[in-house]
């Protein structure tokens, strides 16, 4: 056997398992809810195709309220991510010495050593009303009575961006890996202040892993059910929530269905007009 067939054996033996897996764990059942998502009852009772289920989104004013609140909510979450994400990143890799950033990488890992579960039920017990923060305060003086600190849009925020600020630190820590100091030593040199050197060197450095940080913030931020629904309580609003409660409570899984796919594609389009507005590709962000 010659060398290229050896090759193309050994390229198809290793490639097999992974368009196996694609194929069968994501491209079919997608194309299976897909189908599905164009199907509705008629008058009688029967399934027929049908644009209902996408048409009922934008007529119905609470799921179309509901997205743009989602949508929202998700890019100011990516964006106070990435404000603490930058200087974490920039001490991590340019300020604390080496084994110093072994440290601290290790504690940035530690609290995604367990599930999401755990870490906002974590957050729960802090701000409950009978939690550990209130009962601190109560003991001090400084308040009579506890305060309800959960189940409002600042706490929602708030553990939306610590469940993923992880996702943003380590693209940012990659490219900043590869930002010579000697260019921030000789723009110091020039009389760059630290503004300067930030908006003209490091920032436009690290623009493909702040985009690519800031994609995949996003979509789990977008597609986050347990962190809303556990913080944000029953008046969270939020998009994934109205998915679940059209497949589990309703059992409409047609209409759930299109809700699926519809946030995928508003998604997208959110994503592909960031991606243009930085001037970036998306082959770029994703190496």
């Amino acid at each position: 056997m010659s060398a290229k067939a050896n090759i193309r054996w050994t390229l198809w033996f290793f490639l097999t398992p992974v368009v196996l897996w694609l194929f069968l764990l994501i491209v079919l059942p997608h194309l299976d809810l897909l189908y599905m998502s164009f199907r509705a009852e008629n008058d009688w009772g029967d399934m027929t195709w049908s644009l209902a289920n996408y048409k009922e989104f934008f007529t119905e004013p609470i799921y179309w309220n509901t997205f743009l609140r989602t949508a929202l909510f998700a890019i100011l979450v990516t964006a106070i991510t990435f404000v603490i994400a930058m200087p974490v990143a920039f001490y991590i890799t340019k300020v604390a010495r080496p084994n110093q950033s072994a440290f601290l990488m290790t504690l940035l890992l530690m609290p995604f050593w367990v599930s999401e579960l755990v870490r906002v039920y974590g957050w729960m017990i802090l701000l409950r009303e009978s939690g550990v923060i209130n009962h601190f305060l109560m003991k001090t003086g400084l308040i009579k009575v506890p305060i309800e600190m959960l189940y409002n849009d600042v706490t929602m925020v708030m553990g939306l961006v610590y469940t993923s600020m992880l996702f943003m630190v380590i693209p940012i820590i990659s490219v900043l890996d590869s930002l010579d100091n000697s260019l921030i030593e000789a723009a110091y040199d020039l009389g760059g202040n630290m503004w300067s050197i930030l908006r003209k060197i490091i920032i436009p450095h690290c623009i493909p892993g702040i985009m690519s940080g800031a994609i995949v913030v996003f979509m789990l931020t977008l597609g986050n059910y347990l962190t809303p629904n556990l913080m944000g309580g029953k008046n969270s609003l939020w998009f994934t929530e109205q998915i679940y409660n059209q497949f589990i409570a309703s059992f409409n899984w047609n209409m759930g269905a299109a809700f699926g796919f519809l946030l995928l594609l508003l998604s997208s389009m959110i994503i592909w007009l960031g991606l243009k507005l930085t001037n970036q590709k998306l082959s770029k962000v994703v190496q």
